[in-house]
């Protein structure tokens, strides 16, 4: 229960005359008495709020950057008419800042024996579960000078899922595979090791395509067309480690490896490959396996959505040994990490040869575009010491990169903004030379 601002106007309202005509105790009654009853009485004929009925309904999900709306239904059950202001509490991340007052705050009036919806709309500012607490009502008497506040425990959770910024570029990456298909209007010889069909000779076709059996069985010279394989094997592995966390512009490195990541999951899909997830940094903290096509890209979304990077070091041997049970025939194994001297010297290094020699294997890095900034920075001695560390630090990942393609590693290092369809394009080059 609690008094209204109304309440205490009137309260301010009538001291005034009691200290001018009547100051003291008689005067003090006179003018608090009845307003104490008045606010008795308020109080009697407002709603009770404890037996209120509420439910909850809407969006389960959304992309971040998104808006996603869950209805709220109260029951008034009692014989009062409900005048109240309600409060339908998230976490901070769950609006736009500034826009929390005025998204979670409703005004609704439920006549005896009815029900009456209201609709909060959440922009989440962060991927992940975003679960509602409680529901904060007050109810309010007909003169509005006291009222009764309880609150409900209505659960409901919003998972937030990546937004998946990467997807203009899969039309340009379908394309791409559609010509090593030998599936488009330019009758260009089909890529790839697996066969497809048989065509007439033209001049300049590789003699070494011809199929002599069909020549001999028509008039016309016959050669082989070919295509990428399908049905490969594609494991994407997140490396979630304490190198994820670290930020380039306004988000986790995780994050843009995860855009890479669905980027190749939505192509290989397309391209007929089944697709697997795992997220390891010191234990699996995420799973997909043997979804089919049509499920493959929902549910590695959904199982990225509640991932956070942990502050622990990525045990390598035990990334290598989840990825072998995980993929224990040839396939194609994406590891997305960091490409650190210290962490790839010391913790992948020593256990690549496990992986290289049964798999391909693809690492993907985030580049932080701030150090080619300042590595072209010049001025003052500031910008020049600024420079000659990022120059060291981009000759240091070199030098790591060129020590994973010594081991037959395909090593790709970009900036967020272009890492997933750079991402894209190695794999298709790895389709169209046979790797796969």
């Amino acid at each position: 229960m609690a008094l209204t601002g109304r309440a205490a106007l009137l309260a301010a309202l009538g001291s005034i005359p009691v200290g001018i005509l009547e100051p003291g105790w008689t005067g003090i009654l006179a003018v608090n008495g009845p307003l104490a009853l008045a606010c008795a009485c308020d109080y009697a004929l407002a709603a009770p709020v404890r037996r209120l009925l509420l439910t909850r309904s809407g969006d389960a999900s959304a992309r971040l950057g998104e808006t996603a709306d869950v209805t709220l239904t109260v029951t008034n059950p009692s014989r009062r008419l409900l005048r109240a202001h309600l409060r339908d509490a998230w976490p901070p991340s769950s609006w736009q800042p500034a826009t929390e007052t005025e998204a979670s705050r409703h005004g609704l009036s439920v006549p005896p024996g009815e029900r009456r919806r209201v609709t909060t709309r959440l922009r989440p500012t962060r991927r992940g579960d975003h679960h509602a607490d409680r529901v904060t009502i007050r109810s309010y008497g007909p003169l509005r000078l006291f009222s009764r506040q309880g609150s409900h425990k209505v659960p409901w959770t919003v998972r937030v899922l990546p937004p998946f910024t990467s997807r203009k570029h899969l039309p340009s990456k379908l394309t791409r595979l559609r010509e090593l298909d030998g599936r488009t209007s330019l009758l260009t010889r089909g890529e790839g090791t697996e066969f497809d069909s048989l065509r007439e000779y033209v001049p300049g076709d590789d003699t070494r395509s011809i199929d002599w059996r069909a020549t001999a069985r028509q008039s016309a010279v016959a050669v082989r067309t070919w295509r990428p394989e399908r049905d490969r094997h594609i494991l994407l592995v997140l490396d979630t480690g304490r190198t994820s966390a670290g930020r380039v512009g306004d988000a986790p490195r995780l994050d843009a490896s995860m855009d890479a990541a669905l980027l190749l999951a939505a192509l290989a899909s397309r391209a007929g490959d089944r697709v697997d997830l795992l997220a390891y940094d010191r234990r699996v903290r995420a799973l997909v396996q043997g979804r089919s096509a049509r499920d493959v890209l929902p549910s590695v979304v959904n199982a990225m959505a509640p991932l956070e990077p942990a502050l622990v070091e990525t045990d390598a041997r035990g990334l290598t040994a989840a990825v072998l049970r995980t993929a224990p025939r040839s396939s194609l194994i994406v590891l997305l990490t960091a490409l650190d001297p210290a962490p790839v010297e010391q913790g992948l290094l020593p256990v690549l040869p496990r992986l290289t020699q049964r798999h391909t294997v693809l690492v993907a890095s985030v580049a932080d575009p701030h150090v080619a900034r300042m590595a072209k920075a010049r001025g003052d001695a500031g910008a020049v010491y600024e420079a000659a560390a990022a120059a060291q630090d981009q000759s240091e990942r070199r030098r790591t990169a060129e020590q994973l393609r010594r081991h037959g590693v395909t090593v790709v290092d970009a900036t967020p903004e272009v890492l997933a369809p750079t991402l894209a394009d190695a794999y298709l080059a790895l389709k169209a030379a046979g790797r796969l």
